[in-house]
């Protein structure tokens, strides 16, 4: 009769165990993804936000290479998680400001895709700072009902030794539901931090500069 009894190297014992920890992790992250309902933007706005909010932090939560910040993987996340619930064309035209209009159809093209790898970048740089301690809670909304353009406050705890951070979202309401367009961390919001930035390079270099410019940054990221 053969004997399949074998001794378990150390080294294999110990791959052993991490496979089986890796295995763990990716089905716990894959099971809290799919119990978390995707987001309806035709929802209530603190009630989407809430839902946006939660998918995200599971999926961060629980993904394994995002504990080893890895950042192809954060982009990744972010892509599927954020972006779709983002209208970047709207926030780079609104950080553009009168020079929007002076751009050719090309160039606000270039500019839009530019800048929208410019906030996947921003986004996946906060973002490695969540942990298993985060947690969001949608602040009291003081939006009108019939309001198409609102703000969505929350607060945002890293753990019980820090002061929370405070986190708005604008949104405006489109065909396909709401959107979120601008963010504001503790007073400052995104579109007007961009706008001060956006407005300096083209001064200096034209549109295309500031598109080269943002093409560039991303690059070394």
């Amino acid at each position: 009769m053969i004997n399949f009894a074998y001794e378990v190297k150390p080294a294999t014992q110990s791959w052993s165990r991490n496979a089986l920890r890796l295995l763990a992790c990716l089905t716990l992250c894959m099971v809290a993804t799919m119990a978390i309902a995707k987001p309806n933007p035709k929802d209530e706005p603190p009630k989407f936000v809430q839902d946006v909010a939660n998918g995200l932090l599971v999926v961060l939560k629980g993904d394994p290479e995002v504990k080893q910040q890895n950042m192809v993987r954060i982009n990744e996340i972010v892509e599927q998680f954020i972006m779709p619930y983002v209208d970047f064309e709207r926030t780079t035209r609104l950080a553009a400001a009168k020079y929007w209009r002076q751009a050719t159809p090309e160039q606000q093209q270039a500019l839009a895709d530019a800048f929208k790898n410019t906030l996947v970048r921003t986004y996946s740089g906060a973002l490695t700072k969540i942990d298993n301690s985060t947690t969001m809670e949608i602040l009291p909304f003081r939006g009108e009902a019939d309001a198409k353009d609102v703000v969505v406050r929350s607060s945002v705890v890293q753990s019980a030794n820090t002061q929370p951070i405070r986190v708005d979202y604008r949104l405006r309401l489109e065909p396909e539901g709401w959107r979120i367009y601008d963010i504001n961390v503790e007073n400052v919001w995104l579109i007007q931090n961009y706008r001060n930035q956006f407005s300096q390079e083209i001064n200096r270099s034209g549109i295309d500069g500031l598109i080269a410019a943002l093409n560039e940054r991303n690059s070394q990221n």
